[in-house]
């Protein structure tokens, strides 16, 4: 069975109405950068981060997965899928996909400020201060934050490696170092590059670039995959 790797981002997620950063509306007008999501930033002031990723959490329990989202559900019935995602949304997982890689954390979860593998899933949108792990220690956002370590990535490489086809969907392929995924990737797979704004990967071989949205581009997308 072949294997084909999605590495996904936050365009795929807009069409389900999930705020992104990036964008001309993105969160980023709103919020700074380093108020939010640094390390820095959770010392200073935890109860703003706290909000600004309730804020977010409130926003995932009201979407749901798009038609981009389910039609990579349907790669499974003839390929080994393995999907890497930038976003911290489950919408992949919701909607039916079995193999998800989280490289920059999931929003549904919280982890401990002292032990870093306790590792909590959250049944509300709602984590506050006083919130707190088995050992007493505040529970904080399972986020990679800027200027922390990507602990998949290694393992992300490791699938990139071994697929026979890449797709890329909803990501501008400029944060790193999730953008150089591409690189692992063997010259002989067949590579597709989803995105409305996809520019051009300068040196990538047999790369099939397709200005569309994940939702319109990927059913087609993936009938000629399991037809081929």
């Amino acid at each position: 069975m072949k294997n084909i790797v999605v590495l996904s981002g936050a365009g795929i997620s807009s069409e389900s109405g999930c705020n992104t950063f990036r964008d001309s509306n993105g969160l980023w007008r709103k919020y700074r950068i380093e108020e939010v999501a640094s390390p820095v930033a959770w010392r200073n002031n935890p109860e703003l981060v706290l909000e600004f990723y309730n804020e977010r959490r409130k926003k995932l329990f009201e979407v749901e997965p798009n038609a981009g989202h389910k039609a990579l559900v349907e790669l499974e019935k003839k390929y080994n899928v393995n999907i890497i995602t930038q976003n911290v949304d489950d919408l992949h997982e919701r909607a039916g996909s079995t193999n998800v890689l989280h490289l920059h954390g999931e929003l549904k979860k919280a982890r401990s400020t002292c032990d870093p593998d306790l590792v909590y899933e959250l049944d509300s949108w709602e984590l506050k201060l006083g919130d707190l792990c088995e050992k007493g220690c505040q529970l904080r956002p399972h986020i990679v934050w800027f200027g922390e370590p990507v602990p998949m990535f290694e393992k992300a490489i490791r699938i990139a490696s071994k697929a026979d086809i890449f797709i890329v969907v909803g990501t501008s392929m400029v944060v790193y170092p999730a953008a150089s995924l591409i690189n692992y990737v063997p010259l002989n797979a067949k590579k597709y590059y989803v995105d409305p704004n996809a520019g051009n990967l300068v040196g990538i071989n047999d790369l099939h670039i397709i200005k569309e949205k994940a939702g319109t581009a990927l059913p087609p997308l993936v009938k000629n995959l399991l037809e081929s």
